[in-house]
């Protein structure tokens, strides 16, 4: 962005006279600037008339706006049926798009000018490269509300997240990057309000540029919105000088204001037909399922969702980005997702958001919304293709074989998922594109998808017909809890081979915050409006939790440690691709796979060695043994070119991995010989 921009500058500017403000409204014929008292927030004390440039610029100065100032706008415009795009209302106040702080006054909202004045200490970005990068989903509240070993004033906080019980625990589990769901302001729907419940994942935003209030600790929140951005700030800090990156789940394809009867806080007042997608007859287009879609078609809007982004990482440092609903951004002013549509590539390509990680929700609800693979290069995108095969291959095809003999579809496109999923990522993209994942915050969790074949969404007040009802799930025999010792075993083994297959396959691999000791929603799949127990993660655990959380901590370091596990490039047959993974397949007798052997169904045990071809890393090798049926094999290590051996990294028939020690003497095996395989299970070896 350079000074002649006609768009820059939107928003609040401090200057030594005061501040000015600009705002950007096409259609109104008038904006004023309302300023509010310090002692009475309802009493607007001054009214400044804002002026128009030939840009759609509106623009106002006054000495009182200064940090801690509270203010909204007042805009008119055209209304009535010859203008039935416009929602126009002078007499509703209106939030400020770029507003850094937001609080509420009764029932409406009001802009707050902050301080932004904070003290990094020379902190910085890890800047994890994305080989190296594990995602762990999480929600600020939840993951520290019933912390007992943070202090209480602090837990399900910002400052919480801090805490040193928080991070402390995310970096002995091993991941590196803590992707926190929505944190801009939001609301809850009108629906849910009227009946007693609230939107705890904050899929509703009111703005863009301020963090939610009400996740800042009581202290903050009593200060102010400055305070409150200031402990964000200090979260971040705190994480970044302990490694861990932040990723924020965005959500800028649809707001708060809902359909065209929902609350008016912001656009649809400042200017309803360049904000929103619309028919001529002033229809909404929803292609979010949610009331509204923003419409990126208008450059402004395109403006305003590049700002908040350059503004979240690099004032507040934030690493990067998932895109909620992505391919909404991405369509053009006829409503079709375009690849090449500006702020698409925009985000990928603007110089101050260089090494920022972006990552794609590939798809929406409207028509041609499904999107999985069809992000530019820079982009990386939640795999559902990943999520499917994965708990097809462990669950579904588990269920069918013990119901019907149905073996499933065998082992050809599980290969192609484990190596990085080359048939729906390009060439040029790589195995990062792909972020790869069993669940997440929408959906079963880990323990869900092996305990409930159905979800159980009463408590959501919607007669359980919310949430999605293809889980691709397996209850191995009893619906929910049970005490039986033969389907616990099942269950847990079920979970360590989905978790053993998401950390092992090429590509960025995401963890829900929870799965990696096997929380449980009751089998609710959609707990987005449950603010309780049944969502927030819980630190009271059993045996088999701490096993499972020990396994996935085993599960992370082999990946760290081995980096033919962690390609960045797809490799091509018969070349040497620098940072590819040289892919060799065999079958249970430890020879090259056949083309019947891809495609049989009765085909279910997979041996592979992938090989490293590195560049800053020194030369790795690994084989894995995939064995998906319900009954012991015995499985002929490969013969393979420079392999004298294979140590036994991880065996998921194992409850737990024996405790980890450098000196530790691995058990070693020979090519050409025969190993026990166990029933559903999987084994991990470095070849030496």
């Amino acid at each position: 962005m350079t000074p002649a921009d006609p768009l820059a500058r939107l928003g609040v500017r401090l200057t030594s006279h005061g501040g000015e403000l600009r705002v950007w409204s096409e259609n109104a014929t008038s904006i004023d600037l309302c300023l509010y008292d310090h002692k009475d927030p309802n009493w607007v004390y001054k009214s400044v008339p804002l002026t128009r440039d030939a840009n759609g610029v509106w623009t106002g100065r006054s000495r009182s706006l200064i940090p801690g100032r509270r203010y909204t706008l007042k805009v008119d415009g055209p209304t009535g049926a010859e203008h039935p795009q416009n929602a126009f209302d002078p007499g509703i106040p209106l939030l400020d798009p770029y507003s850094r702080g937001i609080v509420r006054s009764g029932r409406e909202f009001r802009s707050v000018v902050v301080d932004e004045e904070f003290n990094w200490n020379g902190v910085t970005k890890p800047n994890t490269p994305l080989d190296h990068t594990v995602i762990y989903e999480a929600h600020v509240k939840g993951l520290s509300k019933i912390n007992s070993r943070i202090p209480e004033n602090l837990r399900g906080t910002y400052a919480g997240l801090a805490h040193e019980s928080s991070i402390g625990y995310l970096k002995s589990l091993g991941v590196t990057a803590i992707q926190l769901l929505p944190v801009h302001a939001f609301v809850s729907e009108q629906r849910l309000q009227k009946q007693g419940l609230s939107n705890y994942w904050g899929y509703n935003t009111l703005g863009f540029f301020a963090p939610h209030n009400l996740y800042a600790s009581k202290a903050a929140q009593a200060e102010g919105p400055s305070a409150i951005l200031r402990e964000f700030k200090g979260m971040v800090k705190l994480l970044h000088e302990a490694g861990l990156e932040v990723l924020l789940d965005v959500v800028y394809n649809h707001t708060a204001e809902e359909g065209r009867m929902g609350p008016t806080t912001s656009f649809r007042g400042i200017d309803n037909a360049s904000y929103y997608r619309q028919t001529a007859r002033g229809d909404y287009v929803d292609v979010t399922g949610c009331g509204n879609s923003i419409d990126t078609a208008t450059p402004a809007v395109t403006r305003l969702i590049l700002d908040s982004l350059t503004y979240w990482a690099n004032e507040v440092q934030i690493d990067g980005f998932r895109f909620d609903l992505a391919a909404t951004l991405g369509r053009n002013g006829d409503h079709y997702y375009d690849p090449q549509h500006p702020l698409i590539t925009g985000i990928v390509s603007d110089p101050e958001l260089a090494g920022v990680k972006m990552i794609a929700e590939p798809w929406d609800v409207g028509m041609g919304g499904w999107q999985t693979g069809n992000f530019p290069d820079g982009w990386s995108e939640w795999n559902d293709r990943f999520r499917d095969r994965m708990r097809k291959f462990w669950l579904r095809d588990i269920k069918s074989i013990r119901e019907n003999g149905n073996p499933g579809d065998g082992v050809g496109m599980l290969a192609t998922r484990i190596a990085g999923s080359s048939n729906t990522f390009s060439q040029q993209r790589g195995p990062l594109a792909s972020v790869n994942f069993v669940t997440a915050h929408d959906g079963f969790t880990l323990a869900d998808l092996t305990a409930y074949n159905v979800k159980h969404n009463v408590g959501n007040g919607e007669a359980n017909r919310d949430g999605t009802d293809n889980n691709m799930s397996y209850n191995h025999g009893i619906e929910g809890p049970t005490t039986s010792r033969p389907i616990e075993q099942s269950r847990r083994r079920a979970m360590r081979n989905l978790m053993g297959t998401l950390l092992l396959s090429a590509g960025v691999p995401m963890i829900t915050a929870g799965d990696e000791f096997g929380r449980s929603q009751k089998g609710n799949n959609n707990a987005y409006c449950h603010d309780s127990e049944l969502t927030w993660i819980s630190w009271d655990r059993r045996t088999w939790q701490k096993d499972l959380w020990r396994t996935t901590q085993h599960l992370l370091r082999v990946r760290r440690e081995n980096p033919a596990l962690r390609p960045v490039r797809y490799g091509v047959f018969g070349e040497r691709t620098p940072s590819a993974s040289q892919m060799d397949w065999y079958d249970a007798a430890g020879e090259s796979m056949s083309i019947s052997d891809w495609n049989s169904p009765e085909n279910r045990t997979l041996v592979y060695v992938a090989a490293s071809t590195p560049e800053h890393e020194p030369f790795n090798r690994i084989l894995t043994v995939i064995h998906g049926v319900e009954a012991p094999i015995t499985v002929t290590l490969p013969v393979h070119d420079g392999v004298s051996a294979y140590e036994l990294l991880w065996d998921s028939a194992q409850d737990a991995p024996e405790p980890h020690h450098h000196d530790a003497v691995l058990p070693r095996f020979t090519p050409g010989e025969s190993v026990s395989v166990a029933a559903a299970s999987l084994q991990l070896y470095r070849a030496v």
